[in-house]
C-alpha cells in the first residue's frame, strides 16, 4: 500500500479511537515506524499529528474545569507542563535503538493500564490515602511520562487523583483532558523546535486524525462503551504483542 495512504488510514483510525475511548497512538505510532520513520521521530510525529484533536477536546471541556479534591488546578497544570517538557527533552536525548528496546514495555504498561487501570485504582483507594503535596509529585512523574510517551496517561492521572478522596470520576474528565493536553502541548513545541517531526507524514496524519475525531464523536453517541473499550484493548494488545515479536526477531537477527 502507498505509504501516504497508510499514514492517512492510521490517522483516521487513531483520531476515531481517541474520540471514542483513547489509545489512538497504538495505531499511529506503529504505522509511522512501518513506513520507515525512525522510532523516536515516529513518536514525536504521532504526538504532533494527534495533538489538534486532543486540544479540541480540552476546549470542549473548558466549562467543566475545577480543582482536584484539595488541589487547585493551576499548580497541577504548571507541574504537568514542566513534566511534559522534561519528558519531551528526554525522548530527544534517547537513541532510536534504546527507544526501540523500551517501546514494547511502554506499550505493555499502557495496555495494562487501559485494561485494568480502573480496577487497580479502586483497590488502591481502599488501601491508601495520599496528601495533596504527594499528588503534585506524582503528577510531575506522569507529566514526564506524558511528554516522553504518554500511552494511557489520562487513566493513570485519574487513578492517582482518586487516592485523595472519593470523587465523581465523570467530573474529572475535564481536568484530565486539559492536563494530558498540557503535557502534549509542551512535547509538541519541543519536538518541533528540536526538528524531530517528519512533516510530510505528520501533516497527513493531522488531517486524517481531525476527520477521524469528528466521525468518532458522532459514532460515540450511539456505540456501547463496553464495545468501544473492548475494541481499543484488542488493538492495543495486538500491537503490543507485535512489538515484542519485533524486538525478539531483532535480537535473533
Amino acid at each position: 500500500m502507498n505509504p501516504s495512504l497508510s499514514v492517512f488510514g492510521a490517522g483516521l483510525l487513531a483520531g476515531t479511537m481517541n474520540a471514542l475511548a483513547g489509545g489512538g497512538s497504538f495505531v499511529s505510532l506503529p504505522v509511522l515506524i512501518a513506513v520507515g520513520v525512525p522510532s523516536v521521530q515516529a513518536n514525536a510525529s504521532s504526538t504532533v499529528g494527534l495533538f489538534p484533536g486532543a486540544a479540541a477536546s480540552a476546549w470542549a471541556y473548558r466549562g467543566d474545569l475545577g480543582p482536584i479534591g484539595a488541589v487547585a488546578l493551576r499548580p497541577l497544570l504548571i507541574t504537568t507542563l514542566i513534566g511534559g517538557a522534561a519528558g519531551a527533552l528526554l525522548l530527544l536525548w534517547t537513541a532510536s535503538s534504546t527507544f526501540d528496546f523500551l517501546l514494547p514495555w511502554l506499550l505493555l504498561i499502557a495496555t495494562v493500564t487501559l485494561g485494568f487501570g480502573r480496577q487497580l485504582g479502586e483497590v488502591l483507594r481502599r488501601r491508601w490515602h495520599i496528601r495533596p503535596s504527594a499528588v503534585l509529585a506524582v503528577q510531575l512523574i506522569l507529566g514526564i511520562y506524558g511528554g516522553y510517551f504518554g500511552g494511557a496517561v489520562g487513566i493513570m492521572m485519574m487513578a492517582v487523583w482518586g487516592l485523595m478522596d472519593s470523587h465523581d470520576f465523570k467530573r474529572l474528565n475535564a481536568p484530565r483532558t486539559l492536563l494530558v493536553t498540557a503535557a502534549n502541548a509542551m512535547a509538541v513545541v519541543i519536538f518541533i523546535a528540536g526538528r524531530a517531526v517528519r512533516w510530510h507524514e505528520t501533516l497527513i496524519m493531522l488531517v486524517a486524525a481531525t476527520i477521524g475525531g469528528y466521525c468518532g464523536a458522532l459514532v460515540g453517541r450511539r456505540a456501547p462503551p463496553r464495545v468501544m473499550r473492548a475494541g481499543t484493548l484488542f488493538v492495543a494488545g495486538c500491537i503490543t504483542v507485535l512489538f515484542f515479536a519485533r524486538a525478539y526477531l531483532k535480537t535473533r537477527g
